[in-house]
């Protein structure tokens, strides 16, 4: 069987109402789930100010999920670098990989995660700190090699950890693949929330990149929506139901429809879903597909990201 590579990121979403202590919960249970089913990474995003997701803060997370898992590897996805300091970050997820070894990503991101006003609160002016990102970036580079300098003297980020953290950046257009380029990091590409072209997007990722101590050749992964079930039409009335109770989600409509919108959900049963992950993997000559689930339940959640493996042969 051709066996895909998967992972999952979670927005540790308050499904149904619960409090956020279930939430988070769900989160640790979903972390564990995936190791079970084969997937490789397991990551949480950073969002801020909303009532409908529960994680601000992933690294504090994954140092709980860490206690939780054994194998699999889990990250950030993605700290939201503008708001912090790289030195800060560096030191955070090196932590994190003393603890863990071999299991920790850094993915970076530039999107506030939140709204206008408690960006501010978190950072003062986004738009200003956005515009040091590519600073920010090269500083974190240095600091994760350890050759950052500050006013000529060498800066550490401790703890020094025997296998540091795999450095990422997420994003969803050229200057996202740019910055990875530059500083020979791997690259996620954002499909689920872009209607850019991809394709393009990563393969000037490819072309521009520079080796660096933790890469020596590009490394793509693709994040798409999924919703797998035991039959098309269950598939269907999840997704449906989804798009019913959030409205404003960008979520795009389903393939089944035969819209080819970019940001288009894959639903289906387990060799609809197979068939359009092969298809995904080899249109971006992806290394590795991460999945986003939208659901309006945790069961049907838990339900698709173990189908969706089994669709990978995760299992296998």
């Amino acid at each position: 069987m051709n066996k895909l590579t998967l992972g999952i990121l979670d927005m540790s979403p308050r499904l149904g109402g619960v409090s956020d202590e279930e939430a988070l919960a769900q989160s640790a249970k979903l972390a564990s789930g995936a190791e079970n089913w084969g997937y490789s990474r397991y990551w949480l995003s950073e969002h801020h100010g909303m009532d409908s997701l529960a994680c601000t803060a992933p690294e504090v997370m994954l140092a709980h999920i860490g206690a939780r898992t054994s194998r699999i590897r889990i990250g950030a996805g993605a700290v939201l670098l503008p708001h912090y300091s790289p030195l800060k970050v560096a030191e955070c997820f090196n932590l994190l990989a003393a603890l863990y070894p071999g299991r920790i990503d850094l993915g970076i991101g530039r999107a506030p995660g939140g709204d206008a006003h408690t960006t501010m609160a978190l950072s003062g002016n986004f738009l200003a700190h956005v515009g040091e990102m590519p600073e920010k970036v090269r500083q974190l580079c240095e600091l994760m090699s350890g050759s950052y300098r500050y006013d000529g003297e060498p800066v550490r980020a401790r703890p020094n950890p025997s296998q540091p953290p795999q450095l990422w950046m997420l994003g969803t257009n050229t200057k996202s693949a740019d910055m990875a380029a530059s500083c020979g990091a791997y690259y996620a590409f954002g499909q689920f929330m872009s209607t850019s072209e991809g394709p393009e997007i990563v393969q000037a990722y490819r072309e521009a990149f520079v080796p660096s101590p933790d890469r020596e050749k590009p490394h793509v992964m693709v994040a798409v929506h999924a919703i797998c079930a035991q039959t098309d039409s269950e598939a269907l009335t999840l997704a449906e139901q989804f798009r019913a109770q959030f409205p404003e989600s960008p979520v795009g409509r389903s393939e089944l429809k035969g819209n080819d919108d970019r940001m288009s959900l894959i639903v289906g049963d387990v060799q609809r879903v197979r068939e359009r992950l092969l298809e995904i993997r080899d249109l971006y000559e992806a290394d590795e597909i991460m999945i986003v689930c939208p659901a309006i339940q945790y069961e049907d959640r838990l339900e698709s990201f173990r189908l969706t493996a089994e669709a990978a042969g995760l299992a296998e």
